[in-house]
């Protein structure tokens, strides 16, 4: 049908002739009401930006020498963060000559990847970061 012809259908129904696909040979066209189109897209991606889920990172920062109820508070806590779909910083930071001694956070950490096996999985691997030491922790994938 030509351009004219069709202009003319959409222009006595009372609605627009879109362009559909300009790049076709010969483009391809709909007669549509454009303003409910355009109003029915932006519902849609609305509605798609209300189901998507915003991971953040939550940060437990704790020091070399920890006390075993504060590092029980600190795993309950990273639990909490790990099981509500928040991905999880676990830092633990060298006051002064501390930090001549990078295997005592190592080992801290270790127990606290232990702790946490059952919710999350560690995504990078304790590494030192100026006078902290630095491990990430996942949560597990929900089936």
């Amino acid at each position: 049908m030509s351009a004219r012809d069709a202009q003319k259908l959409a222009y006595d129904k009372d609605l627009d002739l879109v362009k559909i696909a300009p790049q076709a040979k010969p483009p391809v066209c709909r007669i549509m009401d454009y303003g409910k189109y355009c109003f029915e897209q932006q519902k849609r991606e609305k509605e798609a930006r209300k189901n998507q889920k915003i991971v953040a990172i939550k940060e437990i920062r704790m020091f070399s020498a920890i006390d075993t109820h504060d590092f029980e508070t600190k795993i309950n806590q990273a639990k909490k963060f790990l099981t509500g779909g928040d991905k999880l910083k676990v830092s633990v930071r060298f006051r002064k000559r501390a930090i001549a001694h990078p295997q005592i956070g190592e080992e801290l950490l270790e127990k606290f990847k232990e702790a946490c096996a059952a919710v999350g999985t560690v995504e990078k691997p304790a590494k030192m970061e100026g006078r902290s030491m630095v491990m990430f922790i996942s949560p597990k994938a929900s089936k």
